[in-house]
C-alpha cells in the first residue's frame, strides 16, 4: 500500500521530465535558425575568342574554288573542241565572216518517236518507247499527247501519241558524235544521208527506220522495231551554210543528183 506522501511525489517527477524536455526543443529551433542562406552566384560572361586567320589562307581557298569551277579543255566534248580549233577558221575563210562569232553552231537536237495506233492496241508501247529513247540519249524523255480529237483516226484529245526528248549543251555534241561515228555506219547498205533534208534556215532533219542501229539498244530486249526522227537545229542563216557546217562536223552526206550526173 502506498502512502499519501508517495502519491504526491510521483506527479512531481513527471512534471520535472516535461520541464526538462522543453529546453531540448528550444535548442533544436535555435539550430535551425543558425542555418546559412545560400549565396547566388552571378554567371560570368565569357568573351568570345576571335580566331586569327591569315590572309594567305583565304587566298588559297579562293584559288582552289576557282580552279574547281574552271572547265579544263580536256573535259569538253570532242566535236565542240574540234569546232573551235579546226572548223571555225575554215568557215571564216570560206564565207568571209568578219568575226568567229558568226560561225554557225548547234542550238539543240530533238529526237521524236511516233507511236500512233500502237498506243491504243498495246498498253506497254509508251513504256517501251520511253525506255528505248532514254537508253539512246541518256536523258528522260516526255510523252506527247493529242491536242485535238479526230474521229477519222480514232483519236481522242489527251491520248498519248509519241515520245520526244531535247538535247542541249554537252549532251548534244556527244550524241551527234556517237551518231556520226558509230550509229550511222551500222545501217545496212549505207550510202550516206540525203543532203536535201534542210528546211531553208539551216536546220537538218533525219529519219531513222530502226532503233537497233544504236549500240546502246539490246536487240533481245526490244518488243518491236521502231523508227525515230532526229532534228538538228543550228544557227546557220541558210541551207548552204548549214550543209557545209554539218559536213565539216563529219556528217556523211550522199552525193547529190547533180554531182552524180556530172561524175557520170
Amino acid at each position: 500500500m502506498t502512502t499519501d506522501k508517495e502519491k504526491n511525489k510521483k506527479p512531481a517527477t513527471k512534471n520535472t521530465a516535461k520541464k526538462s524536455s522543453k529546453p531540448v526543443s528550444s535548442v533544436k529551433k535555435s539550430s535551425t535558425a543558425t542555418k546559412k542562406t545560400p549565396v547566388k552566384k552571378t554567371p560570368v560572361k565569357k568573351t568570345p575568342v576571335k580566331k586569327t586567320v591569315n590572309k594567305t589562307d583565304k587566298k588559297d581557298k579562293k584559288q582552289k574554288v576557282t580552279e574547281e569551277k574552271v572547265v579544263s579543255p580536256k573535259s569538253l566534248p570532242r566535236l565542240l573542241a574540234r569546232l573551235r580549233e579546226e572548223i571555225a577558221p575554215i568557215m571564216v575563210d570560206e564565207f568571209g565572216y568578219s568575226s568567229s562569232m558568226q560561225v554557225p553552231a548547234l542550238t539543240k537536237i530533238v529526237l521524236n518517236i511516233g507511236i500512233g495506233e500502237e498506243a491504243s492496241q498495246n498498253s506497254q508501247a509508251i513504256e517501251k518507247a520511253l525506255g528505248d529513247l532514254s537508253m539512246i540519249t541518256g536523258q528522260k524523255p516526255i510523252v506527247t499527247r493529242a491536242r485535238k480529237s479526230i474521229a477519222g483516226f480514232k483519236l481522242r484529245e489527251g491520248t498519248p501519241v509519241g515520245v520526244t526528248v531535247t538535247l542541249r549543251s554537252s549532251r548534244m555534241y556527244e550524241f551527234l558524235d556517237r551518231l556520226i561515228s558509230s550509229s550511222l555506219p551500222r545501217i545496212r547498205d549505207f550510202r550516206g544521208v540525203p543532203p536535201e533534208s534542210f528546211d531553208g534556215r539551216g536546220n537538218y532533219s533525219l529519219g531513222i527506220r530502226e532503233q537497233i542501229i544504236f549500240p546502246e539498244i539490246d536487240y533481245n530486249s526490244i518488243d518491236r522495231i521502231r523508227g525515230l526522227q532526229i532534228i538538228i537545229v543550228t544557227t546557220a542563216k541558210n541551207d548552204e551554210e548549214g550543209r557545209r557546217f554539218l559536213q565539216l562536223m563529219g556528217m556523211p552526206f550522199a552525193a547529190s543528183r547533180e554531182e552524180s550526173s556530172s561524175a557520170a
